[in-house]
């Protein structure tokens, strides 16, 4: 794979430095990371700003309402507005890196013209309602129930982790169409709903994280009605959907975190230099390595998104490879981080890089444990048998 950039794609890298450096200086101040409407407003804000440039849903194909723009050109559109200190998607990440593609993958014309508009143009917030008390790792053994009802299904359950739940309009919902057999593979019998929000019978908890942030929440469900034209693939095939699901969530979900990982060990670098802990040779040495890490998740993301345009647009088993590396590379970053920064200002949670540590420690969970990618890379790569 050629590495290198084409006069066309430097030129596409020219014009978007242009518009950030025009539109960031305009933009609101950042609100209070407490203040989750206020975040949603911010967030939702600055996607109408991309919708109107004409880079929303860059790589999004174009009959999904994107530009169609080549790997290349999404991932120096991402290494652009990190580099600059763009806004980051926010509480519209699940719409636009989970919900929306697999619905650009899966969903039907009208499901495709209903749903991904108000994502690209900033208009809708979606959350994910995966995971339950008894069901994360193992996502497949998941108890919500959905039985149908003429054109409805009425479900009944819980999620929890469920991401911008409490400003959330839309929910990507896994539910069980069909019962667990004792026979049968519990991963057969389950379905992927679009479920709104404001429908009667949702009940959202916040829950407050070590970092004391809350974007996730509980979410209970009593006799909630969805109508059945808002199952997107058919009924009981929904494993198979969720996997396209998770796939861009392992595959490309992460990507711009990489850009700003590589930014923060900079700036670990300029820190250790300022307060005298540069000349430790063995921070320096594991700064080195660090680097030299994210630099190659950098290049094996530009191998994932390529890979991914030549079969189809859904990542494949590169993305489990990429999560896995990148989830222990992130926490040994922020360890690292606690090191620059000493004893005292490590414990300081009004610090950035003290919340992003924090933080870092669920991303060995988040989006399947490395356990369980540790599993796919085994048995779909490397083609090893099944454990027991």
């Amino acid at each position: 794979m050629d590495l290198g950039y084409t006069p066309a794609e430097e030129e596409f890298r020219e014009g978007l430095r242009r518009w950030l450096a025009a539109t960031l200086p305009t933009l609101p101040p950042r609100p209070s990371p407490d203040d989750w409407p206020a975040r949603r407003a911010y967030d939702l804000g600055w996607q109408r700003r991309l919708y109107d440039a004409g880079y929303a849903g860059l790589h999004w194909p174009r009959d999904a309402g994107g530009r169609g723009a080549t790997p290349t050109q999404h991932l120096i559109f991402l290494e652009e507005t990190e580099r600059a200190g763009a806004p980051y998607v926010g509480a519209n990440f699940v719409g636009l890196l989970h919900a929306g593609p697999t619905i650009a993958a899966e969903g039907t014309p009208e499901q495709r013209a209903r749903w991904l508009p108000p994502v690209l143009r900033g208009e809708e917030v979606w959350c994910q309602g995966f995971s339950e008390p008894g069901a994360g790792s193992d996502l497949a053994a998941l108890r919500t129930r959905a039985e149908r009802d003429g054109n409805h299904y009425v479900v009944s359950g819980s999620k929890i982790w469920t991401s911008h739940a409490e400003v959330a309009d839309w929910c990507e919902l896994l539910v069980r169409t069909r019962p667990i057999g004792p026979d049968a593979s519990k991963h057969a019998g389950i379905s992927w709903l679009a479920l709104p929000m404001d429908t009667p019978g949702i009940t959202v908890r916040p829950l407050r994280t070590l970092a004391g942030s809350t974007e996730f929440a509980e979410m209970f469900l009593d006799e909630v009605r969805v109508p059945v034209a808002n199952r997107v693939g058919a009924q009981d095939d929904g494993w198979r959907v969720t996997m396209v699901t998770l796939s861009f969530e392992r595959g490309t979900a992460f990507v711009g975190e990489v850009v700003a990982c590589r930014r923060t060990l900079t700036a670990l670098a300029r820190a250790a230099r300022a307060n005298g802990r540069w000349d430790d040779p063995g921070l320096r040495r594991r700064l080195g390595r660090l680097h030299g890490e994210f630099l190659a998740l950098w290049r094996l993301t530009q191998w994932n998104v390529s890979e991914a345009q030549r079969t189809g647009g859904v990542p494949g088993v590169g993305g489990s490879v990429f999560k896995l590396r990148y989830s222990q590379a992130r926490q040994e970053l922020y360890d690292t981080a606690a090191e620059v920064l000493g004893a005292a200002d490590a414990l300081d949670l009004d610090h950035e890089w003290v919340r992003d540590r924090l933080s870092s420690l669920s991303y060995t969970i988040a989006a399947g444990t490395s356990q369980i990618q540790r599993d796919i890379v085994a048995e779909r790569l490397l083609g090893l048998p099944k454990g027991r």
